[in-house]
Formats: C-alpha cells, structure tokens, sequence
C-alpha cells in the first residue's frame, strides 16, 4: 500500500501522456512483485486509489474541476475500491444540465486520454433525472448505482443522485431480488447450470464471483449497508459463512488476478493458454499438468462451496427476511421432517444428532416427488453437522439401510442424488467420494470434473427408465426396463471412476473399493462380483467398438469371451453409453452410438448362437455375396457382370461390407464408363449418424495421404477408413466422415464440394503443405509425445499398430506420407480423437502383403517419431 501511495504523492500536475505511460508502467511491476507477499485484498484496493488519484489529476489537467455541476462518479466494482490489474473502471459523469460545446470538448479529451493509456473505460454522462429512469429500467444500471462513489465534483450533485437511489420508489427489496434472482438464473443457464468446464468463467460461472457479489447485493439493497460484513449484525449471515464467502472470495480473487497480470488484459475466463503459469504464480507448482490439476481442484471446491451458501442464503433472504413463505403450506412427514411448500424442511435444530437422519432427509426427496429442494434452515443445520462428522456416515448400519432404500428407490437418481452430490454428502458418506470432489484433468477430454462427470452418469443412467425418453436410446430403455437389479447399475456409476487421481489403473482400483463396499453393504456375493467386474470393464466396450473392427467375426468372439454373458452385456452396454455421454457433450455422436449398438447387438447374437458355434468368416461372405447379388441382379445386372466385377476384389472386402454398401460400390463401378478417371460417391443418406465416401480409382504413389488431405482441406473429421487394394491395382477406400459438430454431411453443396475435392487432390496431386492449417488456441498448451505401439493380431499377413499423437491440422496425411515413405500398405484404419489426443489404428502390411518383422516395425517406429515430433515442433 504504501508503494501505491507513493506513486499517487509523486502524480504529475501538467504532465505528457509518455510520462503517464512510463508512471503506469511502474505501478503495475509493483503490483506483480507485491502479489507474492501482500494480500490481494489490498492490491486491488491499491489499484483503485491509484486510479482514483489519477482520474482526479487529470481531470483538473482538463480544467473540469471549474465546472462546479459536474460529478466524476465511480460506479460498479470500481465504485467499491476495488480493481484488479486489468478490470474495467465504470465512470458516471453527473451533470444538472446539458453540457456545452466547451464542456463537450474536454470530456472528450479527458476519456480520450484514458483510453490512450489503455484503460478499459466504461462512462456514461447523464443527469440525476437520466440516471434514475435508467436505473429503474435496467437492473444492471441500478446494481452499478446502488455502489457509486464520489471522486471529484459535485457533492451536492452526488448526494442528490444518492437519495434518490436509496429510496424504495427506485427499486423496492422485493423487486430488487426478484431481478436479480433472474439475471443469475440466465447467467447460470449460459454455462448449463455448472462451473465445471474445461475453461470456467471466474466471475460469470455458477458459484462465482458473480454469485458472492449477488448475495451482497439484494441484502445490502434491503438493509442499506455498504459492506457485507455489516449484514453479520443483521443476521442475513452468520460469523462463519461471512468468513467462508471472505475466503472464498480471497482464493477467486487471487485466481482472477494472476489471471489479469498473464493475459495482460481483462480475461476472466481461465482458459488453458493461461492455466500453467497461472498455477505456477499461485504456488501450485511448474509441474505442468499436475500443477493445473491441483490448483483448479481448489477452483471447483471452491465454487462448490459458493455455490451452495449462494442457494442457501437466497433462499434464506426470500423466505425469512422477505416473508415470502409465512403463508405456505406444511404437511408432517414423520417425526423429523415436515413439507413447506414444495421445500423439506428439519422440524428442530438437533435433527442430525442421529446420523440417519441426514440419509432420511435424502429418502423422503426420492420418495415424495412434490419436494423441489431443501429449506434454507435445514441446509445451515447440514453445513453444520457435515463440518462435526466424526468418520463416514456409511460407519452407521442405519445410514447403511437408508443409502441403499435410495440406490433402490424409483426415484433415488432423480432430486435425491442431485441434492446428496451438491450438499457434500456423497463425500460425507463414501470416503473415495472426498477425493474427486473437484478433481479435473487437464484435457480436452474431460468437460467435467470427476465427481460432476459422475453425478451425469447417474443422470444419464435414471434416463433410461423415465417417461419420455424413450425414443432417445430405445435399446437401453428395454434392457432397463427388464433388469432385475438397476442399483447394480447406478452403483456401478458411482464406483467406476472413483480412484481417479490416487496412481495406477482407476479400473482396477475402483473395482477394489467396488468390492469392499458390497461385503460392508451386504451385497450377495453375485451382486458384489457383478459391481466389481462392471467397474474393471467400464472401458472394454468403447476400446473395442471404437478402435476395433466390430464387423470382424474373431473381434466379437473375443468381446463376447471377455464379457461371458448377456447379464453382463446389459449392464455394460447401459453403463458405456451413459459414460460417454457424460464425458463431453461436444464428443458425443450417433456414429459412436451406432458402434455401440452393432458391438452388442452382434455380441448378444454370438451369445445365442452359443459361443462354440461363433460365425466363420467364410461363412459370414457367402451371406453377404448371396444377399448383394440379389439386389444387383434387380437392378438389371446379370451374375456374370458382377462375378467379373468380385473376380478382381479380394474376399476380405465382402466381410468389412454389408450387402447395401456392396450393392452402392458394384453398381456404380459397372456403370462407371472411363476406368481411368477416379469414382467418387458421397452417400446422400447418412449412415449410422455419419457420412460415407467411397473412392474407386487406380492405385498411386501416397493415395491414402492425398485422400486425408482432401478431406481435411474441406474440414471434416475421420472417424474410419477401410483400405483395400484389389487384385488389378485398383483402390477401393471408404472413408466415414463427419461434420465438426459431430452432425453428417448433409447440405448438397458441402456434399459435391467434398467430391470434387477428392477428384481433385486424386487427379492433381496436390503439394500437401498447402492444406495444413495452424493449431488452435485449445491445443497449443498441450504437448504430446508421438507413441507407436505394435499390436498382436490374430491375422499372420497383417500388423495392428496404434499411433498416438497431437491431434494437429494434417495428422492422417504426414502419417500416410510416412507409410508410403517405408513402403507399408494400409488395409484398414479406426481414428479416433480423444479430446487433444489422436489415438489412430492401422492394419498394415509390406507391399508383399506380408506382417512386418521386428526390424520392420523398429524402422517404421523411428520414421513416424521423428516425422511427428518435428511437424508438432514445427
């Protein structure tokens, strides 16, 4: 502070916008050196003086201290004393009359000059009678006003304003909440309801800065006071939730001011360019991502805990202070709990003496559907008894019983479990819940945290039995509507990525905990083994469907024997569709879907089959042959035409492809008039939620690279490819694309846009720098090192290998470039993005069609690491 009172003893009268500059320049290296040993409480009260002090001294420079009915008013954050290194400064100039030209002129050349060193200046010039009109109009000018300041100028002109302000006619309590309650309310829905996205808004988030100040805000209107400690006396709070939201408030603060001095601008977003040295400033580390991880772990404990005083005290304000509820209705519930309105409410303060009671409060919300939430009352009881537990609720055999009456209640995933996630006591009564509570991963991945992304699972997983969700998954709606145990289920979900952040295999550990809660649960032996596998397993079907060729007979056998049963197909199939779904919004597709779907409608049909029987591979390409030829020979082609035809492609296509895809490829080959030139299909019709491109043409030196080129040039993502290359040199590759928004290609332009792409890049051989593109501002922060990992396959002539990657612009197209640079053919492809991460099969082989040896392998290794790395570092 005194750093800060210094520079505004030694502010300049008459003085050159360099010499200002210079004196800004200075105060802001003090401000980086002083936040690592003073608290940011005074810091941004010393930038707000050092303002102030500035705003006066020019404002006499500009001679409008003559004018006697002027005021120079701050308003907003800036009318609180408080401004963080690069926040906005809200001016209100307050005038009694309209100004003249002269006047006019030096305002303008007042803010002008704010604006050349480079302030993010806010004014507005009204009168008093301008300022109140406005103010009743619009909630955010009467919030700005409710905290304006006087800097310089009329006093009497302020104080006017002020009266005004301070009178119910201007904006009475009532209304005042009312607004204030809505402007949050689609604040909140902005960002879905949650703070726990991969790049939070600091001030805007639910349970941020935002969310504090409105708590202040509708008490300090009621009451009129200035600070939020005041509202202590009023009994709006009480000692400890002031000194929670203080540090609360303390840790945002600090956040958002590193946040300011890295960006070097008013960002409140914490994007991931900042998160590394925002950490590192903080003093969680320079580890990277560990570091990120353990600070915004703090961040999402942290608005957790705003969040919910937000809705407590709120409600506690409508309710008590305003009276709202004085008439509502109450019903008993039992001996502990009544209904007020549609809130359930404690009926005496030593309630949770039994322990139980605190799982009861949760069994009546899954069992009565007219309860909406919690009474503020209660929830304080809650906080108190949360913070006195001694051990974990699940230590009581009656918290036991009445944990489990909710996993098996109807509606226990509905409110109840929403509630018990949001008030702590899932943490309080699971001791592995504790540890995700606000555990992120600094990927692109993961949009939630792990205890959010869980709570979502539950979510997705209650969705399956409710009443008009039907039609969205109709597959798990059945199976869910005729398992005998969906508890297994939702524990399960609960269980399958609560050792994430501990070291080693999540799964496996998970499956332990899994385990152990059954034996202390009571579970019979069958369920516990059930949970625990479904935990271990909760990857294995989205591994094989995505990165695997499901329509390979031998990958369902082996599915299926990993698996063993229907029993467990269901569960796991429900479970896998509700996890991807919750892992990211933006990931989720109906390709990934339709995967899902044909992985377990084929594993469910080997089951039946009766595993000793599966389908031979043989047998599985007469079918498809027998079914294609009859739908050709409708279409007026005779068998010897289309045994011409399959006389030059190889057998293995006739499995990849069922009989429409064959019939599609035949019949337009046959028609196709010059063999020469390249033939293009793009399926109109989406297929399994995605877009088919088919390309027949003669084989050519880096195809494969020219193709993904093509494809990427017109910004559409891969998410499969087969590559084949039949016996007269021809190419026949099918490539599944989708949109960026994980929709099919269905506008007829993108469409033919696509085709003459590919026609173009087959036909011109294009110089492949071209289409390259720079990384995006999500993925610059991130740094992978290129992995190639050699896989086992059961096929002699082909290798398995999976590379992993930077998902960089042009990725396919320098991995094709290398392939054909060490003479390996590509025979099928499974890409898949993961978040910041390309994880990419290929089945390859030599061009004599054979496997590759170890020295093979170890070259074709070296090439695409040292390819890789080099393009990311370029």
């Amino acid at each position: 502070m005194n750093m800060a009172l210094a520079f505004n003893k030694s502010l300049p009268g008459l003085c050159t916008l360099d010499s200002y500059k210079k004196h800004f320049a200075e105060f802001n290296d003090w401000l980086k050196q002083a936040f690592e040993h003073q608290t940011i409480a005074s810091l941004v009260k010393a930038r707000a003086r050092f303002i102030d002090e500035v705003l006066v001294s020019l404002w006499q420079h500009f001679d409008l201290h003559k004018h006697k009915k002027i005021s120079l008013i701050a308003v907003g954050g800036y009318g609180r004393g408080e401004l963080h290194p690069c926040s906005d400064i809200d001016l209100l100039l307050l005038t009694d009359s309209k100004l003249d030209a002269q006047q006019k002129e030096q305002i303008s050349q007042f803010i002008t000059l704010l604006w050349d060193l480079r302030l993010e200046v806010g004014h507005s010039v009204r009168s008093v009678k301008e300022s109140v009109t406005l103010g009743k109009e619009d909630i955010t000018i009467a919030t700005n006003l409710m905290e304006m300041r006087l800097l310089t100028g009329s006093k009497e002109l302020f104080d006017e304003l002020q009266a005004q302000v301070c009178r119910d006619n201007f904006w009475t309590s009532q209304a005042f909440f009312q607004a204030k309650r809505d402007e949050q309310q689609q604040r909140h829905a902005q960002y879905h309801g949650t703070a726990y996205n991969l790049e939070p808004n600091l001030k805007a988030n639910p349970g941020g800065l935002r969310d504090i100040q409105t708590i202040g805000w509708v008490a300090k209107k009621h009451f009129n006071t200035r600070t939020m400690r005041e509202l202590v006396a009023y009994q709006y709070l009480t000692e400890d939730e002031y000194q929670e939201l203080m540090e609360c408030e303390a840790y945002l603060w600090q956040m958002r001011f590193a946040l300011h001095i890295e960006s070097g601008r008013n960002e409140n977003r914490i994007l991931f360019d900042y998160q590394p040295a925002v950490a590192k400033r903080l003093g969680f580390g320079d580890d990277g991502k560990a570091s990120v991880e353990r600070m915004m772990k703090r961040f999402f404990q942290t608005v957790q805990r705003v969040a919910e005083l937000n809705d407590m005290l709120l409600q506690h304000f409508d309710g008590s202070i305003l009276n709202s509820q004085s008439k509502l209705k109450q019903q008993k519930l039992d001996d502990f709990f009544e209904l007020t309105g549609h809130l359930i409410r404690a009926t005496d303060n030593a309630v949770f003496a039994r322990r139980e009671n605190i799982l009861r409060l949760f069994w009546h919300i899954a069992n009565n559907s007219n309860i909406t939430g919690i009474h503020s009352d209660t929830i304080r009881l809650l906080r108190l008894v949360r913070r006195r537990l001694m051990g974990d609720l699940q230590d009581y055999e009656a918290c036991r019983q009445l944990f489990m009456s909710i996993m098996r209640h109807p509606r226990g995933m509905d409110r109840a479990i929403t509630l018990m996630h949001r008030h702590g006591i899932l943490a309080a009564y699971l001791p592995a819940w504790r540890n995700i509570v606000g555990q992120m991963q600094f990927d692109l991945f993961h949009a939630y945290t792990v205890d959010e992304h869980t709570h979502r699972v539950l979510k997705n997983l209650y969705r399956y039995s409710q009443a008009g969700f039907e039609n969205e998954f109709p597959l798990c709606t059945d199976i869910v509507k005729r398992m005998e145990k969906p508890e297994i289920l939702y524990l399960a979900g609960i269980f399958h990525d609560i050792a994430k952040g501990r070291g080693g295999d999540h799964s496996e550990l998970g499956s332990l905990d899994a385990r152990e809660f059954g034996k202390l649960h009571k579970l019979s032996d069958f369920d516990s083994k059930l949970l625990a596998w479904l935990v271990e397993s909760h990857l294995l079907m989205s591994v094989t469907a995505q990165r695997r060729d499901i329509h390979d007979p031998a990958v369902i056998a082996e599915f299926a024997e990993k698996v063993r049963d229907e029993t467990r197909l269901n569960y796991l199939y429900c479970l896998t569709l509700a996890d991807i779904r919750a892992t990211n919004d933006n990931l989720w597709n109906d390709w990934k879907g339709s995967l899902l779907r044909e992985l377990y409608l084929g594993t469910q049909k080997a089951f039946r089959r009766g595993l000793e029987k599966p389908m031979d591979l043989r047998d599985l390409i007469r079918e498809n042959q027998a079914e294609a030829m009859k739908l050709l020979q409708k279409q007026g082609f005779t068998e010897q035409e289309v045994l011409q035809l399959w006389s030059r492609i190889k057998a293995d296509y006739f499995a990849r492809y069922n009989p429409k895809q064959i019939v599609w490829h035949c019949e337009h080959i046959l028609r196709h008039k010059d063999p020469l030139e390249p033939l293009v299909l793009v399926d109109k019709t989406p297929f399994r939620g995605s877009t088919q491109v088919f390309v027949y043409t003669p084989d050519q030196d880096n195809l494969f690279a020219h193709l993904v080129a093509a494809l990427d040039s017109k910004k559409v993502n891969i998410f499969d490819a087969q590559i084949m290359t039949n016996k007269d040199g021809y190419a026949m590759d099918t490539f599944v694309v989708l949109e960026q928004n994980g929709e099919p290609v269905t506008s007829p332009s993108r469409l033919q846009s696509l085709k003459r792409a590919l026609e173009t890049y087959i036909s011109g051989k294009p110089d492949l720098s071209r289409a390259k593109q720079r990384l995006s501002r999500q993925m610059r922060p991130f740094n992978i090192a290129p992995k190639v990992v050699f896989i086992p396959g059961a096929n002699k002539h082909r290798t398995m290998v999976e590379i992993t990657a930077l998902d960089m612009p042009g990725l396919l197209a320098d991995i094709g470039s290398v392939f054909q640079q060490c003479e390996i053919s590509i025979h099928a492809a499974k890409i898949t993005t993961i978040g910041e991460k390309a994880e990419d099969f290929f089945m390859i082989s030599t061009r004599q069609d054979q496997a590759l040896d170890a020295d093979q392998q170890a070259q074709l290794r070296r090439v695409l690491v040292e390819q890789l790395t080099h393009v990311t570092e370029g």
